[in-house]
């Protein structure tokens, strides 16, 4: 799955801490993926990564701390992919091409994996919940990532829309294809649901007349 970006000055503990967390947070995933959410206990995610219950709670809060982790890594490694897109791309267009960058060759590779995972995001209150609040903190980071592009002090009425609908997007994109159990090519998926919510926006609902 992925993997952080080590910001530069980290000390040797500091790497080994973070290799410690990945690697942690691989197998954890990879046993409630397979296992499922409400049936895989912390012990049993210690375990699957080869340490102490407690050695565990060092590095996360809860079960769902595990996915919620996963989920804020797969929000900057989009973000970093939005910061390297071209600056006269449109926004729609960066941002579609930063999700493809950052999450399709993962998708393709981990397809089990990433299916249940999002399955579990969707099913479990508390994983929803925790979900659509990191999506509100990484549209107003992909905003101001925007407006720097563009050479803006901050993000306009126009980028602050177009982020919130290239995450909501991006949502509906994960749910069409988790629930083809990840046999469509994400691309392509996320390529179609770009393209009707743009369609969405840019033509008028039809009016319903009324005869006389």
């Amino acid at each position: 799955m992925w993997r952080r970006t080590e910001p530069p000055g980290l000390t040797l503990a500091e790497r080994k801490r973070q290799l410690v967390r990945d690697e942690l947070g691989d197998a954890a995933l990879r046993l409630l993926a397979k296992q499922g959410f409400e049936e895989t206990t912390v012990d049993q995610l210690a375990a699957a990564a080869g340490v102490s219950r407690r050695t565990f709670f060092r590095y996360f809060a809860s079960k769902e701390d595990v996915i919620i982790s996963f989920l804020a890594l797969v929000g900057e490694q989009i973000m970093a992919e939005v910061q390297a897109r071209p600056a006269g791309e449109p926004p729609a267009v960066a941002i579609r091409e930063a999700i493809k960058a950052a999450t399709v060759e993962d998708f393709l590779e981990n397809r089990e994996k990433a299916v249940a995972l999002i399955r579990h995001t969707q099913r479990i209150p508390a994983l929803r919940a925790r979900f659509a609040e990191r999506q509100d903190l990484l549209r107003d980071e992909i905003a101001e990532a925007l407006a720097h592009r563009a050479g803006l002090s901050e993000p306009t009425p126009r980028l602050q829309f177009a982020a919130g609908l290239g995450l909501l997007a991006f949502g509906a994109a994960l749910a069409r294809w988790a629930a083809g159990d990840g046999r469509e090519h994400p691309a392509e998926v996320l390529d179609a649901v770009f393209a009707e919510a743009g369609q969405a926006f840019s033509h008028p609902s039809p009016t319903t007349t009324t005869a006389h």
